[in-house]
């Protein structure tokens, strides 16, 4: 029987993942230095909030060095079980979980201890989703493999909207990538990246005028599936002007209806000429996102105003106060730009020593690292991220073993969109939903999961057959 191979650990992915939590730990430290919490002796300092995650950073590296001596096959063997021990832990914290800041999501184990849950679902379900699909009995040729593979990542956002916390169930979206990686039409994203688009136009525009923009895109495509296209598409423009000029008269009331019957004229037409494929397609598609800009108006004017709040903050940061609900993104802004090209220096930010920004050791430790490190340390940060992502990818790329290929790629998806996410909500890019900055951010329970995935992911890695 041939003997399996034993291959080194990635001493690249290893090096940066402990250049990350470094960096993480001295920018938390930072952060609290002008606050004056360390002067106070050591038990003092252990309680303050660089001293529990240094604590945390211990425990961390010794859950690294357990899993990492646990054979490989082990995570295969026991995916499934994982996954449903994460499912339970999601339902626990519903019924058993302690609430903060309006979402029940942490178990509280007293003396400051608290877990979340969430952060460890996110890799129970990428050893599943690697598990299934890893299978020789499961593909995405299928449309029961298809729901089957969305169904593992949905489930456990279903549970976390009811704590409810909208930011950490959007991250496991990131599970489409792997799907990508695996085959899953492309046409799937192109459709559920439009719907998005429409229902982000429509949180904050009046539903009339979206109706109006998605008829003008569809009478466009008709239009330039007709014979002599340039001269429809002279038409066209003259249509858009007249369309302009009348909603500005305060017409609106009848561009809508005339925009609309136009869209059915031309599709009819259309289907007149036996292209009753493209007639489908448009219809269809215009009245899916009609029925979008309703919902998100609708979703919009129901939603609790802190929660309007947050979307007007990223979508329309003009009309929001600086000193109320655009507070956060205002400070974190100017703390990034105030760093300059070198930055301020380690101890020395005013932003950061002022704790101008709320939730700087979590939310917004990015903006400590502006601040201090400027540009440069910026760049830094993010080419150490980009890094650790591609080496991730290049170490799936060379797995002969499906289920390691695939856990790979969950690991890198999460982490890509930790990343984009929460550097892209420091500059208001991304909305402000509250998810951590793997390996940089304060608390535990992140820190532990991305840990986990780190450690299972080069196990994995020096047991490739």
């Amino acid at each position: 029987m041939a003997k399996r191979s034993k291959n080194s650990i990635d001493w690249i992915t290893l090096s940066i993942y402990l250049a990350l939590v470094a960096i993480g730990w001295a920018m938390i430290f930072t952060v609290g230095y002008g606050q004056g919490e360390y002067s106070n002796g050591f038990f003092a300092f252990l309680d303050t909030p660089v001293g529990k995650q240094l604590i945390w950073v211990a425990v961390a590296f010794g859950v690294f060095f357990i899993t990492y001596t646990i054979e490989a096959k082990f995570w295969r063997t026991f995916a499934n079980i994982i996954y449903i021990a994460s499912m339970l832990l999601l339902v626990g914290v519903l019924i058993f979980g302690k609430t903060i800041k309006g979402a029940t999501s942490w178990f509280d184990f007293g003396g400051g201890i608290t877990l979340q849950p969430s952060e460890f679902a996110k890799f129970g379900t990428a050893v599943a989703l690697a598990s299934y699909l890893g299978s020789y009995a499961n593909n995405l040729r299928t449309l029961k493999s298809k729901l089957y593979s969305i169904a593992f990542f949905v489930a456990p956002m279903l549970l976390i909207l009811l704590q409810p916390d909208a930011g950490s169930a959007m991250v496991f979206l990131s599970f489409f990538i792997v799907l990508f990686r695996e085959g899953f039409p492309g046409s799937v994203f192109t459709v559920g990246f439009s719907a998005a688009a429409v229902l982000l136009v429509g949180l904050v525009n009046p539903t009339g005028y979206v109706i109006i923009g998605l008829a003008a895109i569809s009478i466009l495509v008709l239009f330039w599936n007709l014979d002599k296209r340039i001269y429809w598409i002279a038409g066209f423009i003259v249509m858009a002007a007249l369309a302009i000029i009348a909603m500005q008269q305060g017409f609106q009331a009848y561009v809508i209806p005339v925009s609309v019957s136009v869209v059915i004229g031309l599709a009819f037409y259309h289907w007149s000429k036996k292209k009753q494929r493209l007639a489908v397609l448009v219809i269809s598609a215009f009245s899916i996102g009609c029925l979008l800009a309703f919902a998100a108006g609708f979703a919009f004017n129901n939603l609790k105003k802190h929660q309007q709040e947050r979307i007007e903050v990223w979508l329309r940061p003009s009309k929001v106060d600086l000193q109320g609900a655009g507070y956060n993104l205002y400070h974190s802004k100017m703390a990034i730009s105030s760093g300059g090209l070198l930055g301020k220096g380690f101890l020395d930010g005013n932003f950061t020593q002022g704790n101008f920004v709320p939730e700087q050791v979590t939310d917004f430790i990015f903006c400590a690292i502006g601040e201090e490190q400027g540009f440069v340390g910026t760049v830094i940060i993010i080419s150490l991220f980009l890094l650790l992502i591609w080496r991730i990818i290049f170490i799936a790329e060379r797995q002969r073993s499906d289920f390691n290929r695939l856990f790979a790629y969950g690991v890198a998806s999460i982490l890509f969109v930790h990343f984009f996410v929460n550097i892209g909500m420091t500059m208001g890019l991304m909305p402000i939903i509250g998810i951590p900055l793997p390996f940089l951010s304060k608390g535990g329970s992140a820190l532990l999961g991305f840990t986990l995935m780190i450690s299972v992911l080069l196990k994995l890695d020096t047991e490739r057959t």
